[in-house]
């Protein structure tokens, strides 16, 4: 027996370089087109038994816009930024640059008195251990910050590696398993 978890990344709602930490923000019309561009590819993972997705906005939308009719999940909340919440990286470094050096350096720091980057691993590798274990499907639409953490997770590798995976606007991840052992499985999606 073995749960397959296929992780969609939420359609954009602002330009990479405006993203602002916990991002509240809906899909804008140029995310809710990608959506519809690429609804042919995700419609058919609405077929999975379960089907999730993060609280924000722009994840909830995702997964109406795709037909999944999706449960929210708190547990797949993005990284709580504490006081950086609603800056920007550039912003946040102008003002606090050892801050984020020690942020970026030291999986255990939360200068921003939020959540750690290895708690936020953890708690996103909780939410993964607890799915049914059954031979069946789940879907889930997800920040890209909490995909990176769930590969990350998966993979067993150091927290470093989160820093080294890009997650796009609507990229598919799959990982296959069991609690605590965990595949990634790299597919092609349909033409």
């Amino acid at each position: 027996m073995s749960v397959r978890v296929s992780l969609v990344a939420a359609a954009r709602s602002s330009a990479l370089l405006s993203e602002r930490f916990g991002d509240d923000r809906p899909l804008d019309h140029a995310g809710l087109r990608d959506v519809q561009f690429a609804a042919h590819a995700l419609v058919p993972l609405g077929a999975a038994e379960l089907r999730y997705c993060s609280p924000t906005p722009r994840s909830r939308a995702t997964g109406d816009a795709l037909g999944f009719a999706p449960l929210s999940q708190p547990a797949l909340r993005d990284c709580d930024m504490g006081c950086w919440r609603g800056l920007t990286l550039a912003e946040v470094a102008a003002y606090d640059p050892a801050g984020v050096n020690t942020w970026l350096g030291d999986p255990r720091s939360a200068p921003h008195g939020g959540e750690s980057l290895l708690a936020f691993i953890f708690r996103i590798g909780g939410w993964l251990d607890t799915r049914p274990v059954q031979d069946g499907s789940v879907v889930a639409v997800a920040e890209p910050g909490v995909v990176r953490a769930a590969l990350v997770y998966a993979l067993g590798a150091p927290p470093s590696a989160y820093w080294h995976v890009d997650v796009r606007p609507l990229s598919v991840t799959t990982i296959t398993g069991l609690p605590g052992r965990w595949h990634l499985s790299v597919e092609a999606l349909p033409d």
